[in-house]
C-alpha cells in the first residue's frame, strides 16, 4: 500500500466529518519556489506535501488528478499528478528540469491569472475548483484583485502558510470587501511537516463546505 492510500483514510474521516464524501470538485496546487523555500524541496517536505494533498484529490476529484503550478517570480504549470506517478515527483517535474525558474523572489499574482485562465477559460464548468495555495510569507497584495473578481465563479482558494515570515496580506482575507461570497481562507503552520494528517486535513477542509453552501444560494454552484 502506498502513501497515498494511507493518507486517503485520513481525508475520508475529515470529509465524513465535514459532511462532504459526496461532493465531486477539481483540486488544484500551488507551489510557492521562491529562495526562502529552497531547503523545503531539498529536505522532501514539499514532496510529501504534493503527496498529501494529491490523496484530497484522489477523493475528490473528477479525475482523480491533481492539477500543479509552481511559481516565484515566473511560473510553470505543471503536468498533474496522480496515484500512478506521484512518487519522486518534484524531483522529476521540478527540481531536475531546468526550463522551469525556480529559488527567486514571489509573484503571487502571474501564476493566480494562469490558475483562472485554466479553470475559467480553459476548462469552464459548474464543478467547483478547490485550489491549495502554500506560500512561505511576503505575499503580494495584488492578490487582492484575482480573490475578488473570482468571487463570482466556481472556484474556492485555500491559501496556506508555512514557516515564520508576514503573512500580513493573507491574514486579512476574511475582512477583504467586494465581493459575491467570502472565496478564501487562510491558515498557518510553523513547520507543516510536523502537523499530523488529521490536523491538516481538518485545518483544509474547514471553510470549503460553507462556501459550497454560499456558492450554491448564489446560483454560483448548481
Amino acid at each position: 500500500m502506498n502513501s497515498v492510500s494511507l493518507l486517503k483514510k485520513s481525508v475520508t474521516v475529515a470529509l465524513e466529518k465535514k459532511q462532504l464524501l459526496d461532493v465531486v470538485a477539481k483540486v488544484g496546487l500551488v507551489l510557492d519556489i521562491s529562495g526562502s523555500m529552497r531547503s523545503l524541496y531539498k529536505n522532501g517536505t514539499v514532496q510529501q506535501v504534493v503527496e498529501r494533498i494529491l490523496a484530497v484529490a484522489s477523493q475528490f476529484d473528477d479525475d482523480g488528478s491533481l492539477d500543479v503550478w509552481v511559481y516565484d517570480n515566473e511560473f510553470t504549470r505543471l503536468p498533474a499528478v496522480t496515484e500512478k506517478d506521484f512518487a519522486g515527483y518534484v524531483n522529476n517535474y521540478i527540481l531536475n528540469d531546468e526550463s522551469i525558474h525556480k529559488f527567486g523572489r514571489n509573484d503571487e499574482p502571474k501564476v493566480m491569472a494562469d490558475v483562472l485562465q485554466k479553470y475559467l477559460h480553459e476548462e469552464p464548468g459548474n464543478i467547483p475548483v478547490f485550489l491549495v495555495f502554500i506560500n512561505d510569507g511576503g505575499c503580494k497584495p495584488g492578490i487582492k484583485k484575482f480573490i475578488v473578481e473570482s468571487s463570482s465563479q466556481p472556484i474556492f482558494w485555500q491559501f496556506v502558510g508555512i514557516g515564520d515570515s508576514n503573512f500580513d496580506v493573507l491574514r486579512k482575507l476574511d475582512t477583504m470587501e467586494g465581493r459575491v461570497v467570502d472565496n478564501a481562507n487562510f491558515f498557518h503552520f510553523d513547520n507543516i511537516a510536523a502537523v499530523s494528517d488529521e490536523q491538516l486535513y481538518d485545518q483544509l477542509l474547514d471553510e470549503f463546505p460553507m462556501w459550497l453552501k454560499e456558492a450554491k444560494a448564489h446560483l454560483i454552484l448548481k
